[in-house]
């Protein structure tokens, strides 16, 4: 049997092919299992101590869910619980996330949820710019293994990060970008919402854009 590194790799030279025939999405079942190029990333990543955000946490934040979800949401790194749990969003602003995705007509396991940095900076701060490119690397491949055809940021760290723009989270949300292949949806961090409810209607506008992006009932 192959190694899941070797399974990793075989995963990109085929998605990388049908990306040259132009094909937009690769039914699972052309592909090894992805998630065997997902823990063999998870492998890589190691007990990470790539950056000064490891003297700190308490686990690294991995993500998860569906290894061949069509939606993937990314954040701009673990929360308190999420350092304790070693799971993306599961606080308060995670329990938010997750009304939104049933709302959405998804449960949490259909869709994968990352962050741009996998250990928690400390007090929540904001990612630092090194913190930031000595990390995303392994976001990139998450998604490049994943592929999914949206991906929503939450937050300007996250949007800005993955897109490499500046523009204020307020004009860019509700707009689609891309990144590569895949349309990117920005739209506010659900700790932003638990601050101002009243924005929830903007993300659930943003929510409707992505689901007719699929080809979903918007309920």
């Amino acid at each position: 049997m192959p190694k899941t590194a070797d399974k990793a790799s075989a995963i990109k030279k085929v998605l990388r092919f049908y990306e040259a025939l132009g094909v937009d999405r690769i039914p699972s079942l052309q592909l090894p299992d992805r998630s065997d190029g997902l823990r063999a990333l998870r492998a890589e990543i190691g007990n990470c101590t790539r950056c000064k955000l490891h003297k700190g946490r308490t686990n690294i934040v991995f993500g998860e869910g569906n290894p061949s979800a069509r939606l993937m949401f990314i954040g701009e790194g673990p929360g308190r619980e999420e350092d304790r749990n070693g799971r993306p969003f599961v606080g308060e602003a995670g329990q938010l996330l997750d009304r939104l995705i049933n709302r959405m007509g998804f449960m949490r396991e259909d869709v994968y949820i990352a962050n741009i940095v996998k250990c928690r900076p400390p007090g929540n701060r904001d990612p630092e710019e090194e913190e930031v490119s000595t990390c995303i690397d392994f976001l990139k491949q998450q998604i490049e293994l994943i592929n999914p055809e949206v991906i929503m940021t939450l937050g300007r760290v996250a949007a800005h990060s993955l897109l490499e723009m500046k523009i204020p989270i307020t004009k860019l949300r509700g707009k689609f970008q891309s990144y590569g292949r895949t349309k990117v949806m920005p739209t506010f961090h659900p700790a932003y919402l638990l601050r101002n409810p009243k924005d929830k209607l903007l993300v659930w506008a943003d929510a409707q854009e992505v689901l007719h992006k699929l080809g979903m009932e918007i309920k």
